[in-house]
Order: C-alpha cells, then structure tokens, then sequence
C-alpha cells in the first residue's frame, strides 16, 4: 500500500513526531506554503511535520476533524505550526471550496503534496469487486488529485512557480500484495497523469512529479498486511527487499521535501520508486 487514506481507523493512535527530526535547522522550502491532503495520519502527517521543519507553512486536510485536531496538536508538541482544514478528497465539490478558502487565507499555494489515497479496504480480487469499489477507490485516488490540482495549478502557473508531487504506488507499477486491481489501476493513472501535467505545465515553471512507495508500514497498512498475506509469506517478500525492510514513514516524507525543494527544481515527470530495491527481485 503506498499511503494512509483520509477514511482513517477511529481507534488509530495519535500521530507521533520522530525526535530526531534530519530536517531540523534547514530551511530549503522557507517563504513556500504547501498544501498536503489527507495528511492527518501516516505518510501525509510524516510529510507536512517534514515541509514545516524544513520552513514552509504547511496546510492539511483530512475528512476527520479530530484526527487533524491530533495531528496540529502533535506537530506543536515538537515545535512545529501546521494549519489544518476538513475536506473529503473524493468530493468534487468540497476540494473546490476548501482549497480555495485555504488560498485566500495563506494568499498562495506553493506546494501541492496529494497524498489522499488508499484501497478503501476493497476486495482483494478481481472478481470480488463491483463499480461501487471501483468508483469509490478511483474518486479519492486518482479524481481527488485532479481535483485538488486543478484548483491550485492556475495560480502556480500564473506566478510562474509550482512543486506538485503525486503519489502513485508499488501496485501501479508491478502490482500489490495487499490491495485489489482497482487500487493499482488509480496508481498507474497518477503515474500517467504526472507526466501528462508536467508537459503541460513546464513551460508555466510548475513541476510535477510522482513518488511510488513500496509498502509503508503505517498503522492501516500493517493491519492490511497481517490479514492478506500469512507470516511466511511476508517474510518472504521482505527477504526479496534488498535493503530487508519495509519504508518508515520519513523515508517518503524525505523524498516528499526532496521534490518540493529548489533541489529538485529540473526533476519533473519523474516517477520514483520507493521501495528498497524490491522492484528489482
């Protein structure tokens, strides 16, 4: 699974910032205002702690009000402001408005980090699943970053500047072993998307760029694994890792700041794969 979705556990543990913070004391994105979705939890709370210590004034959304109440509050403990907005990533509608609203407020978005997504605890097969999975796994991953894109990518053109970074997944690009073939359909489509969006709108000076995570052990993603796959089997794929583990959440959170950076200011429809070498085996 790449990344938490915006539908998150009610019985999950507040976030947690890691102490030691790499990025604390560089200010590579100072001046920036990024905007992440779905970020209250998992790879999306991990990045935005990572964007604001790196100086950016970050903006998250999540559907679930309080688990973004925790997350502002997690990120204060550790000396970090994030400000925080509810919206539903798979509502044409109300991406519209809140990010707008969240423009207006912070007068510009820099930093466009769509990290809403998930398999929405779909089928694993093929023939399990109906178009109801379809479409619901398809709005929040693949429609909920057009639409988040859509509303921010006028205004970055026209200032001549923009970081969009996606998240597509393992799954788009060799298949996964915990999520259904229309998870890994909506993470091949963002792949395509990015480069798509990056032709078009290079020439305004907006990159766009796309990070495919192995699996990320994050708290939904480990349940996930533990009941799709038998202890020998995950043992198995983790032997297949070059690097023998799973990604923690600052590794996609480092690459999340990488991409938004000036550092990456020639990297555009790039899509990385982030998974310790497993693409290989």
């Amino acid at each position: 699974m790449a990344h938490d979705t915006d539908s998150l556990h009610a019985n999950a543990p507040p976030p947690q910032v890691r102490e030691s913070d790499p990025a604390r004391g560089c200010s590579r994105l100072r001046g920036r205002v990024a905007l992440l979705t779905a970020a209250a939890r998992g790879i999306g709370f991990a990045s935005a702690v990572r964007l604001a210590a790196e100086g950016a004034q970050v903006w998250i959304t999540d559907r679930d009000g309080a688990a973004i109440d925790q997350a502002a509050q997690a990120a204060g403990r550790a000396g970090h402001t994030i400000h925080t907005r509810t919206m539903d990533s798979s509502n044409a509608a109300d991406v519209a408005a809140v990010v707008a609203d969240i423009a207006a407020e912070a007068g510009r978005i820099d930093i466009l980090v769509n990290n809403a997504g998930g398999s929405l605890h779909t089928p694993y097969r093929f023939m399990d699943e109906d178009d109801g999975h379809w479409q619901r796994v398809m709005d929040l991953n693949l429609m909920g970053a057009v639409w988040a894109s859509r509303a921010v990518l006028p205004g970055m053109a026209a200032r001549g500047f923009g970081r969009v970074v996606n998240f597509g997944s393992k799954a788009g690009r060799f298949g996964s072993l915990i999520a259904g073939p229309n998870y890994a359909a909506a993470k091949g489509a963002i792949a395509a998307l990015t480069r798509q969006m990056a032709q078009e709108f290079g020439p305004q000076g907006v990159t766009v760029n796309c990070i495919c995570p192995g699996v990320v052990m994050t708290d939904r993603t480990r349940g996930l694994w533990e009941q799709r796959r038998s202890a020998e089997e995950r043992a198995r794929v983790l032997q297949e890792i070059p690097l023998r583990r799973h990604a923690e959440v600052e590794d996609v959170a480092a690459a999340v700041a990488f991409f938004a950076s000036d550092d990456a200011s020639f990297v555009t429809g790039v899509t990385l794969d982030l998974n310790g070498g497993q693409g290989m085996a």
